[in-house]
């Protein structure tokens, strides 16, 4: 940590980023307003004056996380290692000012909000003026587009939020309750957002919400029309869609997916589990035969569409029965992208007082089956595409032994949650896309490839097949 006593003008703030890609756009807005405010930001928070946390709550290891990583801070803070300490983001949102009696050290507390204030606060207070040690949201965000922001993700790819919040009532969620109701952004503010993004350089928006194929319907319209007008706009990037709920699906979205040659042939579906008791207890509509005639459908209209889900293990109620259902799922769907978890008690959900509870340790030996499938299922597709040929975007440039490596992803993988593609040898700038073949796996499941052509731009909208 900088030494508190050294003179620092402007001041010297980091940010520690916690969570989902969603919390990733607040930390960015966080970053923008503080460097507005004249703050000086810093990737490494042993340079730094003052470290703001923004915290993540969506489930247990979420939360325990969060704290840690406060009592970590506190603890630089108490030997003198740090001035400033300020708490932000979805912990705060969701347990208020019951926050600051457990850690008495951080100095403002921030609930979600557009951030001017929190800024301002952080100037103020590294100053040494009086602020207020606790900053409570104005009410919820309107749906319009977000300020500017300091990217915290490489120049190749940005996340794009199209909504906020979720109208579902999933019995093991907190989102709603931390994040409120779906609210659309208007087209026209998704759509300058992307354009700026895309000015920048950015080659991938990937799209992200609490409940991304709610978009539009409380405006008249629907996902598909979005994700259209955003694969359409000048230069050459990519959509990826993030976060799809499986019910009520815009079934025009499978022809973007199928057809247009800036939308990525992926799409990330998070389906919860696949026993109709389980999904009914969840208070997920529909069940286990709904979601897969869904997945089935997706397969047959898009019959190389790469699909990433979501596996709950352990909820209260599940029975023997219905966790045998999730590995052959796992087989029959070829869902070698996917996350699992097992189910976490949280205050404020319709499952925090669930009778039958799964104990722990069968609810993790179910989890380790549902992962065993899942590596199965990934090692196999991987290895079955050495000696083809495959698209890299380049999102880090790095270096082995004194070599060049461009690490980067295919159409296949979104970032930071799939598989990567490996360029030994290879200087590409980020950004780049590279043609390039596969020659091996690693051992993490990583493609190793090797160039085949010179780095290339996207094709414009409408041009030729992929």
């Amino acid at each position: 940590m900088k030494d508190p006593a050294a003179p620092s003008d402007p001041t010297v703030v980091s940010l520690v980023h916690l969570g989902c890609a969603r919390n990733l756009i607040d930390s960015e807005l966080i970053l923008a307003r503080m460097a507005e405010e004249g703050l000086l930001v810093s990737g490494d928070p042993a340079d730094a004056d003052a470290v703001v946390v923004n915290t993540c709550s969506f489930i247990g290891p979420a939360r325990t996380e969060s704290e840690e990583t406060i009592r970590r801070y506190e603890e630089e803070k108490r030997r003198g290692a740090l001035r400033h300490l300020v708490v932000a983001g979805c912990l705060v949102q969701r347990y208020k000012h019951r926050l600051e009696r457990r850690f008495p050290l951080v100095d403002v507390f921030a609930e979600i909000s557009d951030y001017r204030e929190l800024a301002r606060t952080l100037r103020d207070l590294t100053r040494g003026r009086r602020v207020r040690s606790y900053l409570a949201s104005p009410g919820l965000r309107e749906p319009e587009r977000d300020a500017a922001r300091m990217l915290a993700t490489p120049g190749s790819y940005a996340y794009l939020r199209i909504s906020h919040g979720c109208d579902h009532t999933c019995g093991f969620c907190a989102i709603p309750a931390i994040r409120g109701p779906h609210r659309s952004k208007r087209p026209e503010a998704v759509l300058e957002e992307a354009r700026e993004l895309i000015g920048a350089g950015v080659k991938e928006l990937v799209l992200v919400a609490e409940d991304s194929t709610a978009w539009g319907r409380d405006l008249g319209s629907e996902l598909p029309d979005l994700v259209e007008a955003l694969a359409e706009l000048e230069g050459d990037h990519q959509v990826r869609v993030m976060y799809a709920y499986p019910n009520n699906f815009p079934w025009r979205l499978a022809e973007l997916l199928r057809d247009h040659p800036r939308v990525a042939r992926y799409l990330d579906i998070p389906v919860q589990h696949a026993a109709t008791p389980v999904l009914r207890a969840m208070r997920r509509a529909g069940s286990g035969d709904q979601v897969r005639r869904t997945l089935d459908r997706l397969r047959t209209e898009v019959p190389d569409l790469e699909i990433r889900t979501t596996l709950l293990v352990g909820y209260p109620g599940e029975t023997a029965a219905d966790a045998a259902e999730l590995a052959p799922f796992v087989r029959e769907y070829g869902l070698g992208r996917l996350g699992a978890f097992t189910f976490s008690r949280e205050e404020d959900t319709p499952a925090w007082d669930l009778p039958d509870p799964v104990p722990e340790d069968v609810a993790v030996e179910r989890y380790l089956e549902v992962v065993a499938a899942r590596d199965e299922v990934l090692a196999a597709g991987q290895r079955a595409l050495v000696g083809s040929e495959v698209e890299v975007l380049v999102d880090e440039r790095a270096q082995h032994g004194g070599e060049p490596v461009a690490v980067g992803r295919t159409e296949r993988d979104a970032p930071e949650v799939d598989p990567l593609a490996v360029l030994p040898g290879v200087d590409a700038p980020v950004g780049a896309r590279v043609r390039a073949r596969v020659v091996d796996v690693d051992d993490e499941m990583h493609l190793v490839c090797e160039p085949v052509a010179e780095p290339a731009a996207a094709p414009a909208a409408g041009e030729g097949a992929r």
